[in-house]
């Protein structure tokens, strides 16, 4: 079984503004573990959004999964954020693109996070 982030069984909470600047962090519940949808760019001036809706959930649960399959870019900004998250609670990041895969693996952090490539994996 195969589950997109926007389906409507999902309840969802949007955090953040809806701009390019800052794009809205999408929250939901899927099989008890929360999802954090990362989508648009990432940089200073666009990620508190995220950073926000990620703190925020991993104040209340010890597992989250981030989708990232709609990032568009990422630089050190985002992976300094999935880093401190990762300190606090299980993160667990799905589906990363070509250029955040990249990043990661430039950074060796591909080896401290859980990658996995569908939703239902990621939350087993």
């Amino acid at each position: 079984m195969s589950h997109s982030a926007g389906s409507d069984d999902d309840r969802s909470t949007r955090v953040g503004r809806s701009s390019p600047e800052s794009p809205e962090a999408v929250q939901y519940e899927f099989q008890g573990t929360q999802v954090v949808v990362a989508q648009g760019a990432y940089d200073p001036a666009s990620i508190t959004p995220l950073a926000v809706a990620l703190r925020s959930v991993a104040e209340k649960h010890p597992r989250v999964v981030v989708d990232t399959v709609a990032v568009t870019f990422a630089d050190s900004t985002f992976l300094n954020l999935l880093i401190g998250i990762h300190r606090t609670i299980d993160l667990r990041i799905l589906a990363p693109p070509t250029q955040l895969r990249r990043l990661l693996e430039l950074t060796g952090t591909d080896r401290i996070f859980k990658v996995y490539a569908n939703l239902e994996d990621a939350v087993a």
